[in-house]
């Protein structure tokens, strides 16, 4: 593989046009920028260095139905039966029709996927009827990832900006038209233009106290497309997956899907396989049930630790891998086993410590099946968008190819659909603005203390069950919390730009501060949505739970819309 580009290897001045710009280069937005036509001129940006997002992450796999055993009319069924009624059967026979080819398209591209006896080898993960998940032993983000960025590195039409910070879309006043972004970097606030935005910035479990995903899982896109006024949808959706490590001082770290397809038990502390009380699947049932009767156990059985309301770091169950063969174990999960190692766990000796975290947003910018939002000019791939294949819980495995299989979609764009509009006044002569920001210190501190008390607060109220007064005082006290972000003297500044208006800001470190502002404003308006769908949404359903509203009610199967302040539900989606 290509090593990463250094500081020194990036643009040193931004460059202020570009024919498609992608924000975000986990696995959609590498692959998008890739499928790109090379007659383009794409900018691919990220805040962080390549390979931090959550796609790095993934452990347990892609789905495709490539076993003669299997069919992708089987990969759709579950898909659908997963989806609890909310998926678009369009957009899943898409997904699951096309995943062989893009199968096919990554081993071309390099990505080494385990093998047996020549074949890809494939397991079985979580509401799966067939063995169908294709795994790098249990680094298959990793494997996926730094193979595309391997291959973006050698493309000669994309040019990579990394710690960079997209902070709002720019739209054409007159026709609406998205025309490119403002942006952060190298201490400088700047406005760069493009004939077309894709959003590719994953998703925002850094809203909850406890999640599996990087810190850079902020839900910028989103954040950014409603600010701008595109239709958002299913917000309330949040999948949490069971089986996090929850030790004192350690990471969430998750223990992939995978681990109890192999024939991993979920036991509480007297050593009983409880998840059977709950479903008749047991360890096997789709992750939303998992993580209810993980929840439900905890909450009966105060011997097993914790508050459990929150699920605080002492409250777990166990995960015990000592049922599958231990050579098995050591093929399959080198990772998993290193990562336990390091926090005193031996996984051939006693089971991990696990409890539900924060996973995967299955809501986000409304698509069509060609990545269209509905800002002309904006487009939106991977957990960032909801293209439809999820619906209101996401099958295991299925979100790193929906970042392959939409991000393919990006090779059919024409350069009539790209709208480059050049001002007479550009940014490239317009006059630098030195802003001097006073009395930084006090600010950084309330900005810290806001995120940190919005994470515990989304965490305790929207998490694995929810209910009306809860949701109720959550809402307002969010609401006083961006009140008293928007009246922060750098927040006055920032957001009353005029477009064009190019600024330099005089801090220290500047670009690592004005990250941290920027993802703590888009977390504050990602708590505000994710709040208010769930308050709206009076059922329960996938990943949204109500104790209140305990059972699913078929009135709403429906989508939540939202747009700017608006929500509002979707025609009754046919069965």
């Amino acid at each position: 593989m290509n090593s990463l580009p250094s500081d020194s290897d990036l643009e040193p001045n931004i460059p202020t046009q570009f024919d498609v710009l992608v924000v975000g280069a986990g696995a959609a937005g590498l692959y998008t920028a890739l499928c790109l036509p090379d007659t383009m001129h794409v900018g691919l940006i990220t805040k962080d260095t390549l390979s931090t997002g959550a796609s790095d992450w993934a452990q347990g796999g892609i789905a495709a139905a490539i076993d003669p055993a299997d069919s992708p009319v089987l990969h759709i069924e579950d898909t659908m039966r997963a989806g609890a009624g909310l998926c678009d059967l369009d957009a899943v026979k898409f997904l699951a029709q096309q995943a062989p080819e893009c199968i096919h398209s990554l081993v071309e591209l390099g990505v080494a996927f385990d093998r047996k006896e020549n074949h890809l080898a494939l397991t079985l993960e979580a509401a799966h009827s067939r063995p169908r998940v294709l795994h790098a032993a249990d680094t298959t983000g990793r494997a996926v990832v730094s193979t595309l960025t391997a291959q973006v590195l050698t493309r000669r039409n994309i040019t990579v900006l990394q710690q960079a910070f997209a902070l709002s879309l720019w739209l054409n006043p007159q026709t609406g038209h998205c025309q490119g972004i403002s942006l952060i970097y190298n201490g400088q606030l700047s406005w760069v233009r493009a004939g077309a935005v894709v959003l590719a910035t994953g998703g925002g479990g850094q809203v909850f106290a406890q999640t599996t995903n990087p810190k850079v899982s902020t839900g910028d896109g989103v954040a950014i497309a409603w600010r701008a006024g595109a239709i958002l949808r299913d917000l309330e959706f949040v999948q949490f997956h069971p089986t996090a490590l929850t030790k004192l001082g350690a990471p969430h770290f998750l223990i992939s899907e995978a681990v109890r397809g192999e024939g991993a038990h979920l036991i509480d502390s007297q050593g009983r396989r409880f998840t059977f009380d709950y479903h008749p699947a047991g360890e096997l049932a789709p992750r939303d049930v998992v993580s209810r009767a993980i929840f439900s156990h905890l909450q009966q059985s105060p011997d097993q630790g914790g508050e459990v309301g929150n699920i605080e770091e002492v409250g777990h169950v166990y995960l015990d891998l000592r049922p599958i063969p231990a050579d098995q174990i050591r093929y399959r999960f080198p990772n998993i086993i290193r990562v336990c190692q390091h926090w005193g766990i031996d996984v051939f000796q006693e089971p991990i410590p696990v409890a539900p975290a924060a996973h995967y947003w299955m809501g986000g910018i409304a698509t069509d099946l060609m990545n269209r939002t509905s800002i002309p000019g904006l487009y939106a791939i991977g957990e960032t968008a909801s293209t439809g294949v999820h619906g209101a819980n996401r099958l295991a495995s299925n979100s790193l190819l929906e970042c392959i299989v939409f991000g393919a979609q990006l090779r059919r764009i024409t350069p009539d659909e790209l709208q480059i509009t050049t001002d007479e006044y550009s940014a490239s002569n317009s006059p630098i603005v030195d802003l001097a920001v006073q009395d930084w210190a006090t600010q950084k501190d309330t900005i810290t203390r806001l995120r940190v008390n919005l994470e515990r607060l989304v965490w305790q109220s929207a998490g694995i069950c929810r209910q009306q007064e809860i949701l109720e005082n959550a809402i307002a006290t969010v609401e006083l919390w961006r009140t008293e972000f928007a009246a922060l003297p750098l927040s006055q500044q920032l957001l009353n730009l005029i477009p064009l208006q190019t600024l330099s800001l005089d801090l220290p470190d500047a670009d690592r501060q004005l990250r941290a502002w920027g993802e703590t404003y888009n977390l504050l308006d990602v708590a505000y949505l994710i709040l208010n769908s769930a308050i709206f949404r009076t059922e329960s359903r996938g990943g949204h739970y109500r104790l209140d509203y305990s059972t699913t009610n078929p009135d709403w199967q429906v989508h939540t819309l939202v747009q700017n302040n608006r929500w509002w539900k979707s025609p009754l989606i046919g069965n």
